[in-house]
């Protein structure tokens, strides 16, 4: 593929993956309460999610959903379900106080790698939305005339890359405000406003509308 498909393809990439949505709020709950190591592996629940969507776009999965009101309003509501589930969970987790001078404890124990994984790949998955760009994007940027499974792992290797990276950057901002982010007090806003959010999202999603065919 031309090196200036690649480098368009990848900044159009790159602004996507750093607006601010679902994936990217998730990474910024997961570092600024358990750390930057925590977004290791949300991040690669994240990237493996899009690999999933990426590969139902080009499979004609994102045209199919697009065309059918019944599957896109499927999709959709389980989607907006999960982000409302993480928003209440967020929302009425209970904020231990600090004990013996550690204000770690007012996160509560740290989730395990299996849960940051499943968290984050059920956030890409379950989005509509991600797997619509992808349908939208891939074909401005993949040539008919030439072989389609290497320009598949060429621009979704590219996005996927692009993904972490941006993540981890992210993670490492939330981090460095981490000590004064878990004392109790500001725990407790800090839930209640990342759970509104997140409940806010899911009412957006619901907002969301299939393109007109």
């Amino acid at each position: 593929m031309p090196s200036h498909t690649l480098l368009a393809f990848a900044a159009i990439s790159a602004l996507s993956i750093m607006t601010p949505g679902p994936a990217v709020l998730l990474t910024l709950r997961n570092g600024a309460t358990h750390g930057a190591k925590s977004v290791l592996r949300s991040a690669a629940g994240n990237i493996a999610g899009m690999f999933m969507l990426s590969a139902a776009a080009m499979l004609g999965l994102g045209a199919l959903m697009n065309s059918s009101a019944l599957l896109f309003g499927a999709v959709k509501l389980i989607g907006a379900l999960y982000l409302f589930y993480i928003g209440l969970r967020a929302l009425f987790a209970r904020v231990p106080p600090a004990q013996d001078g550690a204000p770690e404890s007012a996160v509560g124990a740290a989730p395990t790698s299996r849960q940051l994984f499943a968290e984050a790949i059920l956030t890409a998955t379950t989005n509509p939305k991600a797997l619509l760009y992808f349908t939208a994007l891939f074909p401005q940027f993949v040539d008919a005339k030439a072989a389609l499974l290497p320009q598949f792992f060429t621009l979704t290797g590219i996005f996927m890359v692009l993904a972490y990276a941006i993540h981890m950057a992210y993670a490492a901002l939330a981090s460095r405000a981490r000590r004064w982010l878990i004392q109790p007090r500001v725990a407790v806003w800090m839930k209640r406003v990342f759970g509104a959010v997140f409940i806010t999202f899911g009412t957006l999603l619901l907002t969301v509308r299939r393109q007109a065919a």
